[in-house]
């Protein structure tokens, strides 16, 4: 598999490109300007995976589907999907809606584009949130979302109950072989740095 990432402009998260033998999966397409990129780059994209509905992640989603990408997230997180749609209406945005094609549910595995990818239910960002680990042949990557950054994790709003989830989510992904994560945001990092960094357990 190929990865690109295309960074943000401004504040926004990360989109990643994964290209395998049958077209590119975009994780969390932040921004419109990630349909261009996809464009620039001659990919076809035919997937889109959400790892959480937060703005920051979704801005790019209605120009994919528009161009024939179907968009899928966590079951959990459907309904902050809808919640951000309606925003968008009650806030007066110029902007398309983004409906979503299909959801997925904690330890499914998806075959997209030529590409295995297992859903990791990752609750604690927000309760709905979820993490991405994709194979190609021995090839490994973990794609986190706001869950796990380079030294860090993501923020629980001071909720008990998000941190204790988030916890439990950390816990699950020390369990993971070591492999490239890449985050929503900042730098990649890898499973065995972040146990040595104390942000997963060992």
């Amino acid at each position: 598999m190929k990865i690109e990432t295309l960074f943000p402009q401004g504040f926004a998260a990360n989109t990643y490109f994964i290209t395998g033998a049958e077209g590119t999966v975009v994780i969390d397409p932040a921004q419109p300007r990630a349909l261009d990129e996809a464009k620039r780059l001659g990919l076809e994209v035919r997937y889109v995976l959400l790892t959480h509905a937060h703005f920051d992640h979704l801005g790019g989603c209605a120009a994919m589907k528009a161009a024939g990408a179907q968009i899928g997230c966590l079951d959990r997180e459907r309904n902050a999907v809808a919640a951000y749609n309606v925003a968008l209406l009650v806030y007066g945005e110029d902007a398309p809606q983004t409906p979503l094609d299909f959801t997925v549910t904690d330890g499914q595995i998806l075959s997209l584009c030529g590409l295995e990818v297992r859903v990791i239910a990752t609750p604690g960002h927000t309760m709905g949130s979820c993490c991405f680990l994709i194979r190609d042949g021995e090839e490994t990557a973990l794609f986190s979302g706001d869950t796990l950054f380079r030294g860090n994790v993501g923020d629980t709003e001071r909720s008990i109950n998000k941190l204790r989830a988030l916890e439990a989510s950390l816990e699950k992904l020390s369990k993971l072989e070591n492999c490239t994560v890449y985050p929503g945001h900042g730098l990649p990092t890898t499973i065995d740095e972040e146990k040595k960094n104390g942000i997963l357990p060992m």
